[in-house]
């Protein structure tokens, strides 16, 4: 029998590589506005801006709306370039959702767990890219629900948003559910706050600077399987 009741996984940085796939999405959509090339440079670049972004929308510093456009709006204007960050942004996001790079064994992992225990996606990606990704990807197949921010109008770590999970999971005991993820900030910060078990994917080995502590540390998702039992 396994030690939890539901696994609760993050996208992007977890389950799919998120930087390949920007990297990616980037220097296509370059290619398609007229930009030039998009350098490895300029890929880092936006990728510290676009990081940025996002932890003011878990701060709720900004709207959703204003983190897509903004960090577009300030890259762009770093390199001087003209084009409409918004007609941009649309088009980054579709294009992310065509674009699905696994971390690790993560697709084989989630199939092997199929049927043993349930699995939902829990991420604050956009509905457009995240729909499609996961759908390219074919975790949509594999997992027993989705759980997109964008919809339910909270974000990790908002309590508002596992509320919002719980009410459908309805666990009998919430230290059975167990969240992986990437971020300290967003999935760690977020089961902590609302009592359920976290475990961090931390392939790079980054330190933890913050008052966060996750019950477990993984480098690689094939760890899990030691942690639930299965």
């Amino acid at each position: 029998m396994a030690d939890f009741d539901a696994l609760l996984w993050d996208v992007d940085g977890t389950l799919l590589d998120f930087l390949a796939a920007e990297a990616v999405s980037m220097q296509s959509l370059f290619k398609d506005f007229g930009l030039g090339d998009c350098t490895q440079e300029m890929i880092e670049r936006y990728s510290a801006i676009n990081a940025a972004y996002w932890k003011k929308l878990e701060r709720k510093e900004l709207t959703r709306a204003e983190i897509l456009v903004g960090r577009f709006e300030a890259f762009f204007s770093e390199l001087g370039l003209k084009t409409d960050a918004a007609v941009f942004n649309e088009a980054y996001q579709k294009r992310l959702g065509e674009t699905a790079i696994f971390r690790d064994n993560s697709y084989e992992l989630v199939s092997s767990f199929k049927g043993k225990i349930p699995q939902y996606v829990v991420s604050n990606g956009t509905v457009v890219a995240q729909t499609g990704k996961l759908k390219k990807s074919g975790f949509d197949q594999l997992v027993d629900g989705i759980f997109l921010s964008e919809k339910l109008g909270a974000d990790k770590p908002s309590p508002v948003f596992f509320q919002q999970v719980f009410d459908v999971l309805k666990p009998r005991d919430l230290s059975r559910l167990i969240i992986i993820g990437d971020s300290l900030s967003s999935d760690i910060a977020g089961g902590i706050n609302v009592g359920i078990k976290t475990c961090w994917y931390n392939p790079m080995h980054a330190e933890n600077n913050t008052a966060w502590m996750p019950d477990f540390e993984i480098e690689n998702l094939s760890e899990v399987r030691s942690i639930i039992n299965i």
